[in-house]
């Protein structure tokens, strides 16, 4: 069977380092060069980036190794706090540093598009090219490109796979030919596209020999901005195999460490701390049922994004936002009963699910929702925003419901409904494990690699394999 060389990039890397890399190889006695991730701990010299785009990337890529359908992938991102070169299994990353003055111009021309395309800053904005902030933004992705280039000269892709609005430029900047996919991770509403824009980002789309979106409203979108190109929707996905029901153990363990007693009822949000995942939504709504139910309290999950981190651009949105709705539940009498537990590791994470009751995705506006997903695999019924990718799965009263994010008696309404009624609870909790199976990596790799085929020209009865090697 033929094996696809593949090249992928993402602003957001797999890892990022919790201190200085150079330290750490001092420390374990490491010199430079290609070092594979087996020599440093998780928890302790990195962690893993939270994010659908690295949860969905990894798996894919080792899963389509172990398949035998990919040569040795190279991935490239962004990483100021990273050895140059790190390798996972059969998965090279290649990280790209670019200077701190211009990490800065790029922060905020990549924070200026990002609040259009969520419809935050509404006021006029000029063309991207006449943008200060823009010279430094195009900076990096041509550092990118020229990257990705060399790569290419020495590996000879068959495939380029870029990954999210940071980078759409890339594909003008790529020197070749070759087949490039762009997948696009953010919610896409043509409607909140400034006018100035239009021009450079439909230049920037038709670079690309296929666009994919994270579900059917998007790509509607997209047809209605005016792209004419190849385009899919392929629902994000998880591998399901990694989650597994947590020990008596871990679960009391979770309990104790995050001061909840035994008698109480959980509410979860797991979510970045920003303003867009609507955490100060779910709070007004838990406001309203938590006088009627006196053991409920709300668990919020998460940290700030790569984009916020200090291992990442620095950017402090997240401290602010969390400053914000610490700030809001002491206002409401909550403090006690709003619980912000920050980031938690996958097995913490899994408690975490084990332990609530149902969950809640109150985003103002979601590219799509894994967290969803997760909820589905514990059999907890979830409480979704309607304007998140994955509404689209929810059938409303039997794998879920549906609330307006905008409307906190709206979500108040909804708890009121589940928290009443545990059987009805526990039958959209089991739907809902059904539904998860639509967004399987088992399905996700099937998706991508017939794209991937169908581009670098491999034969249709090429067979995907089972499990991974």
């Amino acid at each position: 069977m033929n094996e696809i060389s593949l090249g992928v990039s993402s602003q957001t890397p797999l890892v990022r380092g919790s201190t200085d890399y150079e330290e750490i190889l001092r420390k374990r006695g490491l010199k430079g060069g290609p070092l594979d991730i087996s020599n440093f701990t998780e928890g302790e010299d990195y962690t893993f980036t939270a994010g659908g785009v690295t949860r969905m990337v990894f798996p894919l890529l080792r899963q389509m190794v172990g398949q035998g359908l990919l040569r040795d992938p190279h991935w490239i991102s962004l990483n100021p706090i990273a050895p140059e070169t790190l390798t996972v299994g059969k998965i090279t990353l290649k990280h790209v540093r670019i200077e701190r003055e211009r990490m800065s111009g790029y922060s905020q021309a990549k924070e200026i598009i990002w609040k259009a395309l969520h419809g935050i800053q509404r006021e006029p904005v000029n063309s991207l090219f006449w943008q200060e902030e823009f010279v430094d933004y195009n900076y990096y992705n041509r550092v990118c490109s020229e990257l990705i280039n060399k790569l290419d000269e020495k590996n000879d892709f068959d495939l380029f796979y870029i990954h999210d609005f940071q980078q759409l430029p890339l594909a003008q900047m790529l020197h070749t030919l070759k087949p490039k996919i762009f997948r696009w991770h953010v919610p896409f509403d043509e409607s909140l596209i400034p006018e100035a824009w239009r021009q450079s980002l439909a230049s920037w789309f038709n670079e690309y020999d296929v666009v994919v979106v994270s579900c059917k409203r998007y790509l509607e979108s997209l047809r209605k901005f005016g792209y004419g190109g190849e385009a899919h929707y392929i629902y994000p996905y998880l591998d399901l195999s990694a989650y597994r029901k947590p020990s008596p153990e871990e679960v009391e363990n979770f309990d104790k460490k995050y001061g909840i007693n035994r008698e109480d009822r959980v509410l979860l949000v797991v979510a970045r701390m920003d303003p867009m995942k609507g955490q100060d939504r779910a709070i007004s709504g838990f406001a309203e049922v938590a006088r009627c139910y006196p053991n409920l309290k709300l668990v919020l999950v998460g940290d700030g994004s790569f984009s916020s981190s200090k291992q990442g651009l620095g950017l402090s949105k997240a401290e602010k936002w969390l400053a914000e709705l610490r700030e809001l539940a002491k206002s409401l009498g909550l403090e006690n009963r709003v619980i912000f537990t920050g980031h938690l590791t996958h097995a913490e994470l899994q408690a975490a699910y084990e332990r609530c009751e149902l969950t809640i995705l109150p985003s103002v506006l979601e590219g799509f929702g894994l967290v969803v997903i997760e909820s589905w695999l514990y059999k907890k019924p979830p409480i979704v925003s309607a304007n998140a990718g994955i509404s689209e799965l929810i059938k409303h009263g039997e794998n879920g419901l549906l609330f307006n994010p905008n409307d906190p008696a709206d979500l108040a309404d909804k708890l009121f409904y589940l928290l009443s009624d545990q059987n009805l609870s526990r039958i959209l909790g089991e739907n809902g494990y059904n539904s998860s199976r639509k967004c399987s990596l088992e399905e996700g790799v099937k998706a991508e690699f017939e794209l991937m085929r169908k581009l670098v020209g491999f034969e249709e009865n090429m067979v995907l394999g089972n499990e991974p090697k």
